[in-house]
């Protein structure tokens, strides 16, 4: 009986072991060609989320365009990519630079952010915005792909999100603006220890945030200019 026990037992894990293992292949995005300029398709889109805070190489009012099409902004921002990440920096998406790609994923959100943190505070989470659930979700991720470059670009210092998604009955409490980006899941405030607010600001710059300030305690960034309920207008104070 003991030894059945231990048999029961071992099979068990190993159960739970492939499919924690299964589990975290399938959370892996499936690359399935070499991608390079002229490239089109969803997983050129996906591409261009994933490499969008990598804009430019200085404060430059750009962003990554997520049209699916790869052109000379999605080259440039790959390059920068490859390079930050000692990668053959080429503009050729092959599989090391995919493998890179897929080690910033996660299936709580990216590697170094997880959806939670940008839940509303009300204990919402992603509901009562000005759009859905799903939307704010996705909206979110593209918002945290970009805080993944501007984390590399302070020195991979830790981020603190101080606030992410707001509900709009969230927002209206804490007196933000009706049409506040953080209703739509496309705004982050954050802190970064030891790092001035004007460093942050910098880093944020390049990395394809439009709208952008800083208070004592955070500065705000938000991509205000990418989606059509954005306020369509670049605002860097």
């Amino acid at each position: 009986m003991y030894r059945s026990f231990m048999v029961f037992s071992f099979t068990l894990m190993l159960g739970l072991v492939l499919s924690l293992v299964s589990a975290e292949e399938a959370s892996a995005y499936n690359w399935t060609r070499t991608l390079s300029e002229g490239s089109s398709g969803a997983d050129v889109r996906e591409l261009q989320i994933r490499v969008a805070g990598w804009a430019a190489d200085s404060p430059q009012q750009t962003v990554v365009s997520v049209d699916g099409q790869f052109g000379p902004g999605t080259r440039a921002a790959v390059i920068r990519f490859q390079r930050a990440y000692g990668l053959s920096a080429d503009g050729i998406v092959g599989p090391q630079t995919q493998a890179k790609l897929n080690d910033l994923e996660s299936s709580n959100g990216t590697k170094h952010f997880s959806y939670s943190e940008f839940y509303s505070k009300d204990g919402s989470q992603f509901n009562g915005g000005n759009v859905s659930a799903a939307t704010v979700r996705e909206n979110v991720r593209r918002t945290m792909y970009k805080l993944e470059a501007v984390r590399v670009k302070l020195g991979n210092r830790p981020i603190n999100i101080n606030s992410g998604f707001r509900s709009i009955s969230h927002n209206r409490n804490v007196g933000g603006a009706s049409n506040s980006q953080h209703t739509y899941g496309i705004a982050a405030d954050i802190s970064v220890s030891g790092v001035s607010n004007a460093t942050v600001q910098n880093a944020a710059k390049s990395s394809g945030f439009s709208g952008i300030y800083s208070e004592s305690g955070f500065t705000h960034m938000d991509s205000r200019v990418e989606f059509p309920y954005g306020s369509q207008a670049w605002w860097w104070r």
